[in-house]
């Protein structure tokens, strides 16, 4: 008898510069030992200093994608990404519908990059908070997209205002909501979950580091991966956190390119702690 396959299907941009988007959600996968298949929404031209070019693919193409893949392949969890433009929203949506079975989906609500980039226009976030929000397990935006959601002026910053957001994204049809910290202020990053009615707060040291392209991705990516090993979601936030953690502090060592550099997502595999980074070359 032949072992099935864990599998996960991540729909979002592509990064050539490999940090995040498809990228780092393949590499999450396949270090939480899963296996990853992919529907591309967008190109970009892009490196550790920024977006250069963005070439969202078709609505049509997006939808030949994914039907290729769940016609043959079981999927046993979805994460949603970069999703590029009003178009894509409503045929990820109808997508989502058609499919067989309800696997968690995970949104991650990617509106701008991590160099300032808008990547959704206003028109296309009100269509995704009105097409995906219902249909997804859970939504994971940090403090200023929470505050774009929401239309707020400034982010939310205490505890009470923090649980006060998340609850509002769960009236505008969000089933569960992880309102990310990292952006708050203090040494602790500390996310706020709100799922079945209640509220779970995780909490990790922040880690001063260059190296934190693609942070949102990975973590929405590590949910998606232990949901569809068979976590709750409590605990897949939790499990997904620390392996996020230990990408962060990981990848602190490494330099790559001369901007924001990447996490290192196979950290646990490649046993990081040597005085020269297994893998990798002596730092100049």
């Amino acid at each position: 008898m032949k072992t099935r396959y864990t599998t996960v299907l991540t729909i979002a941009g592509s990064d050539s510069s490999g940090g995040a988007g498809i990228q780092a959600d393949s590499k999450t996968f396949a270090a939480l030992e899963c296996y990853g298949l992919s529907v591309i929404t967008v190109l970009t031209a892009q490196n550790t200093r920024g977006i250069a070019a963005l070439y969202p693919v078709s609505d049509t193409f997006v939808a030949d994608q994914f039907r290729s893949v769940v016609s043959d392949i079981p999927v046993d969890a979805i994460k949603i990404g970069m999703l590029g433009n009003a178009g894509i929203i409503k045929t990820v949506a109808l997508l989502l519908r058609e499919l067989q079975g309800t696997p968690p989906v995970i949104l991650d609500t990617i509106l701008a990059s991590s160099g300032g980039t808008p990547l959704l226009a206003e028109k296309a976030i009100q269509l995704m908070k009105e097409e995906l929000f219902p249909l997804v397990s859970l939504i994971t935006p940090n403090l200023p997209e929470t505050a774009r959601l929401l239309g707020m002026r400034d982010f939310p910053v205490t505890q009470q205002s923090i649980e006060e957001a998340a609850m509002k994204l769960h009236e505008n049809g969000a089933t569960s909501v992880l309102v990310k910290g990292g952006h708050g202020e203090g040494e602790n990053c500390r996310d706020c979950l709100l799922h079945d009615n209640r509220f779970f707060w995780f909490s990790s040291k922040k880690i001063m580091t260059d190296n934190s392209h693609g942070t949102g991705c990975t973590l929405s990516s590590a949910i998606a991966a232990f949901m569809a090993r068979g976590e709750k979601m409590e605990s897949a936030v939790e499990k997904a956190k620390a392996y996020l953690h230990d990408a962060l502090l990981a990848g602190a060592a490494y330099r790559l390119g001369s901007g924001n550099g990447p996490l290192h997502h196979q950290c646990q595999q490649w046993k990081q702690g040597q005085t020269t980074p297994r893998g990798g070359r002596p730092m100049e």
